[in-house]
């Protein structure tokens, strides 16, 4: 760790639906009361974590920081995040772009995404680190030609094997749609984009200039469901915000060859994902690393946290099995939700972490605890 000045830190937002907007957004809670959302270096998101860190992008601009805590962050960014998961999209979203010629859901989903919540804002016009104080923040999708993940960043777009292009005007809408392209509902997203703008690839390919031109891309959590691969290695304190849902034991796994082929990719992503998991918190044990995870499916009893917000009970049990699902929540989903993303990484970042942590305010939504 560098010992010269602040260690940077990085926050992975999960994917995860509906589900994962709300547990990140209780996340980044308590980091700006912390007084450490000013602080990140880098956010990572996957599909519904892009949802979340995509507002908090769009609006950076508009928080008002005073003593390092953003004193609007309610108004500016939990808000606009509550009022989006009060509706259901997924549906909708999907029968249209199904059912219109010449446009995918995807496309449909990032009309939703610029209607709602994003305009036509494109990535180079968000807040910088060097300009804005800002985190860097990468919208993680992957390439379903290159089988890599591809991501986008407010400076570049950049996929391991096409390359980084820094001349490629993306829409927030349309980066924030490619990680939440969950197949086959609402992916494909194809970003059509000029080869000549592409550089730096790391395999000379004879169809190189056609894999640039149409990029066809689907959800980030298909290759990293926590998007930790641009942390790794890049920043001192890697923090981690999982709110990917439990595999579910099938004591009677589907005979329809489609519903087997769902089932088979679930278990290739939870494979992974659980590969991921094991690896980063081995390497947090042998001092490889610092940081901390946290997961909505975490015993919080676990941390030996005597001063923890919340003990696993009943009604924490139950917010991992809600359905992975971009449909309205009700105002107690999403208060408890909140309220248990912001309790696991109070307790997290005060027993796994050496970081300065103001101390909480108490419950961020107040009419929903958790007891």
């Amino acid at each position: 760790m560098n010992t010269d000045q602040q260690p940077s830190i990085g926050l992975a937002l999960s994917g995860g639906g509906f589900r994962a907007t709300l547990f990140g957004l209780g996340s980044l809670w308590r980091l700006n009361e912390g007084g450490l959302l000013r602080r990140l270096t880098r956010i990572t998101s996957v599909s519904g974590g892009s949802i979340v860190a995509g507002v908090l992008a769009h609006r950076w601009r508009q928080l008002n920081f005073v003593d390092d805590q953003a004193r609007n962050f309610e108004e500016v960014v939990a808000q606009p995040v509550r009022d989006f998961c009060n509706q259901t999209i997924d549906v909708s979203t999907a029968l249209l772009g199904h059912l219109t010629p010449f446009r995918s859901s995807g496309e449909v989903l990032a009309r939703r995404y610029a209607r709602d919540l994003f305009g036509e804002t494109l990535l180079r016009e968000l807040a910088t680190p060097a300009e804005d104080h800002a985190p860097r923040f990468i919208f993680y999708a992957t390439n379903m030609q290159t089988g890599r993940s591809f991501r986008f960043r407010q400076d570049y777009i950049a996929d391991y094997v096409l390359g980084v292009s820094y001349n490629t005007e993306v829409p927030l809408a349309e980066a924030v749609a490619a990680s939440s392209a969950f197949p086959p509902i609402f992916s494909p997203v194809l970003l059509k984009t000029e080869p000549s703008a592409w550089e730096q690839p790391q395999r000379e390919l004879a169809n190189l200039d056609k894999l640039r031109r149409r990029i066809v891309l689907a959800d980030g959590g298909i290759y990293d469901n926590m998007g930790l691969e641009a942390l790794l290695g890049k920043v001192d304190i890697v923090l981690v915000s999982d709110a990917g849902a439990p595999f579910e034991i099938d004591e009677s796994p589907f005979e329809d060859d489609l519903l087997q082929l769902g089932r088979v990719r679930d278990i290739l992503i939870e494979q992974t994902r659980a590969l991921r998991k094991r690896s980063l918190i081995g390497d947090f044990k042998a001092g490889l690393r610092h940081g901390a995870y946290w997961g909505i499916g975490t015993a919080i009893d676990d941390y030996d946290d005597v001063d923890a917000l919340a003990s696993d009970n009943p009604l924490t049990a139950a917010l991992q099995h809600i359905p992975t699902r971009l449909k309205a929540f009700t105002a107690k989903e999403q208060g408890r939700l909140i309220n248990w993303g912001y309790a696991l990484t109070d307790t997290a970042l005060r027993t796994r972490t050496q970081l300065p942590l103001d101390a909480p305010h108490g419950w961020p939504v107040s009419a929903w605890p958790l007891h």
